[in-house]
């Protein structure tokens, strides 16, 4: 297990200097933001990260992540062009040393919450979704203002794009994901690079969107689509979850002997009545989920790749990104470091 931690860049308030100070970090996860989507990553910004990293002797070897165009999704004329430049970006990034590259399905938007800055009993701020908020926001007329919505397009882009969407089923989507890990998986196999999709954060369609990385059976579906062993998974604990339906143990114990799952979000939710939930500390008393559970069925099931403490909150009055400050991850990193040291001491 290499135990990794975020960073968003030269911009971001938490520093490679404080990352480098969290004990068993090991190395890096980040990616080149001031390319637009679909577009190759110039070679000198790629080495830029890996410099600065190896500077403070954090390793750069995930990539988190190399966003796939839209018209991919949609399998549009002429996707091929965006294919190749994805082929192009992971040649690049397995010349840089990069082993891991983490991406998503999901149409339009990334990930999806109704709060950035819920206040939790204890006084810290977390993320949150409430079901039926969600389901009252129309995001054409800009009443969705989160991280993972790109707000990059105009309400008139917006409506455009949806518009595009609007025939496309989940069929769809997964046969334009196949003919996607058709093209780039070679490329993955050459150049030594895993590919590992994240799980549709919440799992279940939204706006009318579909989405299908949702657990178990399209788990089942996506490694047969491509039998290739750099064909694998994101495992995103608190996206999975936050589907009630979903045994998350189960899951990791049945395809975790696949060694498919090349990088691992581990977090804490706490299920707060249906569909809704909010985002909680690491710890396994905090929220809903069985941490030691599931990193004991990732240790037992021989799991050796990436993982990260994921979305955190904003404690002790720090302010920062939502969900991405230093103070809540780094007791997530050193919780999650504890938890295995013990597991694999037993």
């Amino acid at each position: 297990m290499n135990m990794t931690f975020r960073w968003y860049g030269p911009d971001d308030p938490v520093s490679l200097g404080h990352i480098r100070q969290i004990p068993g970090i090991t190395g890096i996860v980040t990616a080149v933001y001031t390319v637009p989507v679909g577009e190759v990553w110039p070679r000198e910004e790629i080495a830029s990260l890996k410099r600065r990293a190896e500077e403070k002797g954090l390793a750069f070897e995930v990539v988190e992540s190399v966003p796939v165009h839209e018209d991919i999704k949609l399998g549009a004329p002429g996707c091929e062009r965006f294919i190749e430049n994805y082929c192009e970006n992971v040649r690049r990034l397995g010349e840089a040393g990069v082993k891991c590259i983490c991406y998503n399905f999901m149409p339009v938007f990334d990930w999806t919450r109704s709060e950035l800055s819920r206040k939790l009993p204890d006084g810290s701020y977390a993320l949150a979704y409430d079901e039926e908020t969600v389901r009252a926001i129309d995001p054409v007329k800009g009443e969705l203002r989160l991280p993972g919505w790109d707000e990059s397009y105009t309400k008139e882009e917006l409506w455009a794009l949806l518009q595009r969407y609007s025939q496309v089923t989940g069929e769809d989507l997964w046969r334009n994901l196949g003919r996607f890990l058709d093209g780039v998986i070679p490329v993955c196999e050459e150049a030594g690079v895993n590919l590992a999709i994240h799980p549709d954060d919440p799992p279940w369609p939204i706006f009318g969107l579909p989405r299908i990385i949702t657990g178990a059976d399209s788990y089942e579906r996506l490694f047969a689509l491509n039998e290739s062993p750099r064909n694998g998974v994101t495992l995103c604990f608190g996206s999975l979850a936050a589907d009630p339906q979903n045994d998350l143990e189960e899951i990791i114990r049945r395809f975790g002997p696949e060694h498919r799952f090349h990088f691992v979000h581990a977090r804490n939710i706490k299920h707060t009545g249906g569909r809704s939930f909010e985002e909680a500390a690491h710890l396994s008393l905090c929220g809903s989920l069985d941490m030691a559970a599931l990193l004991t069925a990732l240790y037992e099931t021989g799991f050796d790749g990436y993982i990260r403490p994921d979305h955190g909150r904003m404690i002790w009055g720090e302010k920062g990104r939502p969900g991405y400050g230093l103070y809540d991850r780094a007791l997530g990193a050193c919780y999650l470091t504890g938890l295995w040291e013990a597991i694999s001491k037993r």
